[in-house]
């Protein structure tokens, strides 16, 4: 791996602490950017709390930018997260529904406050480690820019980056969207990164490992009402519709409560089918593949398209959350900021506040909030 000593611009990068973005600065100085690492403080209410990682990936990033011979920057967005991303979050859980904040962060704070911050270090680019492609399309005169799915399907991010525009994505870079995992972690050891074997960050960023309820019981109220079942059974009371998910099965305090059994003694799993806001009531079904949980058809609304403007109607895929495979579709209409899918297949727990973003083969073409 030679070292490529011409500059092709300046390029700042998102650093996490995390081997991908680690890797993702490396490449791009052995391709000839001048490279400026940018690490995101986006939480502080308690960020010295044993599920806050921040310090330590802090160090992590200083310890990899020292080594592969870039500036990092250490920049506070937290009051940007606060306003557009955290109240958006507490918003939709008060309401009963359940947001992806890993959406709302992408197009709020790491390509608009993260990117606006770049372009004012003077920046041509940004970088970040998610695992996504960018092409160029169109003429020279009229550019336009498509989100392609990464290479490595398994790692593929382009679920979370679907309301990226093509402003942002004409100022955006993603080196490892065409590597699988493996291949960046055998980079990582083999350049010898500090934290080339540090575990991949999972769950919502401002959360971490700590116990999501007691999280959420911080900023809102518990108001408990009764839990049944679709024939009006009571099995039980809920804790607060605000902490419970369509499909969700653990956490639900009725593993002992019987059903309907099967013919050899044993009884289908309760999952949470449906929640009634008005009347603050949460239904639970028996069964993985109970009618109630199963949709053939959503709406979405609040769309954002990549391409500016929706796709024509007609076949094409989507997703309903995040580790699932695409299914086949038809967009049915796309008036406004709102549009609706009918699928093939029927789609197990289709949730009020997540993302449905549609794809034409790799091509991400946008999506919006299942209203």
């Amino acid at each position: 791996m030679s070292l490529n000593t011409t500059k092709k611009g300046r390029i700042v990068v998102g650093m996490s602490g995390g081997v991908d973005s680690s890797v993702t600065a490396w490449l791009l100085k052995q391709q000839g950017y001048e490279v400026i690492g940018l690490f995101m403080k986006n939480w502080e209410d308690d960020d010295d709390s044993e599920y806050c990682s921040t310090r330590q990936d802090l160090l992590d990033a200083a310890s990899v930018a020292d080594l592969i011979g870039v500036e990092l920057e250490a920049v506070n967005f937290a009051a940007e997260y606060k306003d557009r991303v955290f109240a958006e979050f507490l918003r939709e859980y008060a309401a009963g529904r359940t947001p992806n904040p890993d959406v709302l962060c992408n197009a709020e704070i790491k390509f608009k406050a993260f990117l606006d911050h770049a372009m004012s270090l003077g920046a041509d680019h940004i970088a970040t480690g998610h695992y996504a492609r960018v092409r160029r399309v169109g003429t020279e005169r009229a550019p336009r820019y498509e989100l392609l799915k990464a290479f490595d399907a398994t790692k593929d991010q382009s679920y979370f980056l679907h309301r990226l525009n093509q402003a942002q994505l004409s100022r955006t870079l993603f080196p490892l969207g065409e590597l699988p995992k493996t291949e960046v972690r055998r980079i990582a050891h083999e350049i010898g990164l500090p934290n080339a074997a540090k575990k991949d960050s999972t769950g919502i960023c401002f959360i971490g490992e700590r116990p999501f309820r007691a999280f959420l019981n911080r900023y809102l109220p518990t108001e408990p009402g009764r839990m049944i079942t679709p024939e009006g059974r009571k099995l039980g009371t809920h804790q607060g519709l605000s902490f419970y998910t369509l499909g969700q099965r653990k956490g639900l305090g009725i593993g002992g409560v019987k059903g309907s059994q099967r013919d050899d003694g044993t009884a289908d799993a309760w999952y949470v089918a449906k929640k009634d806001i008005p009347s603050n009531t949460l239904y639970v079904a028996q069964g993985h593949d109970h009618p109630w949980l199963l949709s053939q058809q959503l709406q979405a609304q609040d769309a954002s398209w990549i391409a500016g403007v929706p796709p024509n109607t007609g076949a094409l895929a989507a997703k309903t959350r995040y580790r699932q495979h695409d299914a086949a579709c038809a967009l049915a209409e796309a008036d406004g900021d709102r549009f609706a899918l009918t699928f093939a297949d029927a789609q197990w727990a289709v949730t009020p506040g997540q993302s449905a973003v549609v794809y034409d083969g790799e091509i991400c073409l946008g999506g919006g909030i299942i209203a």
